[in-house]
């Protein structure tokens, strides 16, 4: 039995998975959660780092047998970049053709922000400003961060930014990687007199910046549009990006597939046996007047569609088509003289069912059911009035006519 399954879980792979397995689990997820695509950025490292874990036999053993803190004993927390990983295990460019970062510069990290747009944005296609606050280079001290010769290297970390600490747990020595507090993770130190007092130190300063994010007609929740270099910037290192995740809001009156808008339509039983017309407020400044002509009965659960009034591709911006649902309302009376005029103009009734001699005939009445009934009969099971509470049971009456809870 293996002591933690961390790594497993966040692979969603059981503990027995074969090295096929795991590849292409790890395949799979990190297909979802790459940073190119929008995903989370710290659990695509975290799963990278899993699978780099098990994907190796040796740390795998370790990580079976002792978990993390069996890893960190053996100096084995420590991993290449995700990105590298990513790379090297799925081709050069991976997925997206962007390039490991062994195939080209470095680059800050990607800002990834998450835009809410309704039905309505994405029929008609929208533009929105986004307003992000970014790093720039300082341009009173170029990225320096002082004067000419003030940086020098961290002594206490040798210009690595992190330093390891070590240590006991009981009998166990655990080794923890974590910044340099002396140098803050960047590897240079600068004396406070020889600072940049625009920056501070720092390299760069805070801008506004201003965005405008074009949503085309027809794209689709969980698309992307990128703004290439617009990320944080740094010395020594190419701008990530900043990169817009559209999110659909749900709709009150439409939901969408694919390209078809699905939308379900209440009618009153007239227009239902003998036509009439009913409309359709679309998503743009138009209503649409739909005709069910007389001769056409519609009944409740029915489904029809309405070509070219769905949501336009996103290319070519060719419309899909509108389904519609009917739910057919019945009136809840009907006046007694108005019977014999619906015997003449509906089907006649269907004749009541003939039994044997032996099956005696008993005229009952329909009531409305109770609360509970009801609830019971549209599938929402109520919950017993002793639902939860321990029973009692109790023996019978001794001698003394005493009663004995069990």
């Amino acid at each position: 039995m293996v002591k933690e399954t961390k790594y497993y879980d966040l692979l969603e792979v059981p503990p027995e998975a074969s090295e096929s397995d795991l590849k292409k689990a790890y395949r799979k997820k990190a297909l979802r959660l790459h940073p190119d695509k929008g995903g989370d950025p710290e659990l695509f490292k975290e799963v990278t780092h899993a699978y780099e874990v098990l994907s190796d036999p040796q740390k795998r053993q370790i990580y079976d047998q002792r978990g993390e803190a069996g890893l960190s004993e053996s100096g084995g927390m420590g991993g290449m970049d995700p990105q590298d990983l990513f790379s090297q295990l799925f081709g050069g460019g991976g997925f997206f053709g962007g390039g490991g970062r062994s195939s080209g510069p470095r680059k800050t990290k990607d800002l990834v922000h998450r835009v809410s747009v309704t039905l309505e944005d994405l029929y008609k296609g929208k533009v929105s400003k986004l307003a992000l606050t970014r790093n720039v280079i300082c341009t009173k001290c170029n990225g320096k961060g002082g004067k000419e010769g003030a940086v020098k290297t961290c002594t206490t970390c040798n210009g690595r930014g992190i330093r390891i600490v070590v240590r006991a747990m009981g009998p166990m020595i655990q080794q923890i990687q974590q910044p340099c507090d002396d140098c803050q993770g960047t590897g240079e130190v600068i004396n406070a007199k020889d600072r940049c007092k625009h920056c501070n130190g720092k390299k760069v300063v805070s801008e506004k910046k201003m965005l405008e994010v074009h949503i085309d007609k027809g794209m689709k929740s969980g698309q992307t549009i990128n703004f290439r270099g617009e990320s944080d910037q740094a010395p020594g290192v190419e701008p990530g990006d900043v990169i817009i995740v559209v999110e659909e809001k749900p709709h009150d009156r439409f939901e969408r597939k694919g390209n078809d808008l699905e939308t379900e339509i209440e009618i009153d039983l007239l227009t239902a046996l003998a036509g009439g017309q009913f409309t359709i407020r679309h998503l743009d400044e138009r209503a649409l007047v739909v005709t069910i002509h007389p001769g056409e009965v519609i009944k409740s659960g029915d489904i029809k569609k309405i070509r070219g009034q769905g949501m336009p591709s996103l290319r070519h911006h060719e419309p899909g088509d509108m389904i519609v649902k009917f739910v057919v309302k019945f009136p809840e009376s009907m006046p007694v003289e108005s019977i014999p005029l619906l015997e003449r103009a509906l089907p006649p009734r269907k004749p009541v069912e003939k039994y044997a001699k032996n099956i005696v005939l008993e005229e009952v009445d329909l009531d409305e059911p109770d609360h509970d009934q009801r609830s019971r009969a549209e599938g929402d099971e109520p919950m017993d009035e002793d639902e939860g509470e321990p029973r009692v049971q109790v023996r019978e009456p001794m001698s003394g006519g005493s009663m004995w809870p069990c």
